[in-house]
């Protein structure tokens, strides 16, 4: 008993000790987004005690980053939710159908994996100048759906095939068609891996920085991770705009963390447990 607990207590500590480690840098960014620059520069780790919320404002109305931040948001949610959609259909077929060739399909699929997006930069050049899509956010987000489906397609496929037969079974006599099936029965169950896929696609399409240099040359059609270039530079000696800005970058990714970590975590663990 007493090793039990001693152990319990190690493990413990070291959750404590890595998620101070973890939450520190975050802290540091936020408290520094709320003190001024001249300050800032006098005492870099003092204590915000008194908050500069001009920092944001500015950061917001001056310039283009409240531009390049809707840029950024448009091009990630539409691209999440082909994402999604693709996802869940071609992962229901696989997942749940046995059929002639679908090993082969399946395989197939996952060769996407092996060839990462920016080694085949001038063939989908050419493409998206071909389809008229070359410095347009649609063209951008088939390239990031493209890029990252093959991923989702192995994620949710695993999660279907994990689902009792009998549910599909039973939809079926009540006489549920197959969309009804998957919209109502199994798309409730297989959250957890939904929140896998949008977490897993959403950080590199939100962080990237060398395709939308590529694809987009408008500067009105930026993303934020391009204009942050352009922010450093202009705020270069101005400390608290600057961090204000990282946090509002950093900002969705963390809302979006926060609404699915419940569903995140049990995809994480699932089949860790035996129900």
């Amino acid at each position: 008993m007493i090793k039990l607990f001693a152990s319990r207590t190690f493990f413990q500590s070291i959750l404590i000790i890595n998620a101070f480690i973890v939450l520190l840098p975050m802290f540091f960014l936020l408290n520094s987004s709320l003190r001024e620059s001249n300050e800032f520069a006098r005492t870099p780790f003092a204590l915000a005690r008194d908050p500069f919320w001009e920092n944001y404002q500015r950061v917001w109305s001056e310039g283009e980053f409240g531009s390049y931040f809707i840029n950024s948001l448009i091009i990630t949610g539409g691209s999440l939710t082909l994402i999604l959609v693709l996802a869940l259909g071609a992962g229901f077929v696989l997942g749940r159908y046995s059929f002639k060739g679908n090993n082969v399909i399946f395989a197939f699929i996952l060769t996407g994996m092996l060839v990462p997006a920016k080694l085949a930069i001038l063939p989908l050049f050419i493409q998206l100048k071909w389809m008229n899509l070359l410095d347009s956010r649609l063209g951008l987000i088939l390239v990031y759906t493209s890029a990252a489906l093959p991923a989702a397609i192995f994620i949710m496929s695993g999660f279907f095939k994990s689902l009792p037969t009998d549910l599909d079974n039973a939809a079926r006599i009540d006489g549920a068609s197959e969309f009804k099936l998957l919209s109502k029965v199994l798309v409730p169950l297989v959250r957890p891996g939904m929140a896998i896929v949008a977490i897993y696609s959403a950080i590199p399409i939100w962080n990237d920085f060398f395709l939308p240099l590529v694809f987009l040359q408008s500067p009105e059609k930026k993303t934020l991770m391009q204009g942050l270039t352009v922010f450093f530079g202009q705020y270069a000696s101005q400390w608290g705009v600057l961090f204000a800005g990282l946090c509002l970058a950093a900002l969705p990714l963390v809302v979006l963390y926060l609404i699915l970590s419940e569903q995140f975590i049990k995809g994480l663990t699932a089949g860790a447990v035996k129900g």
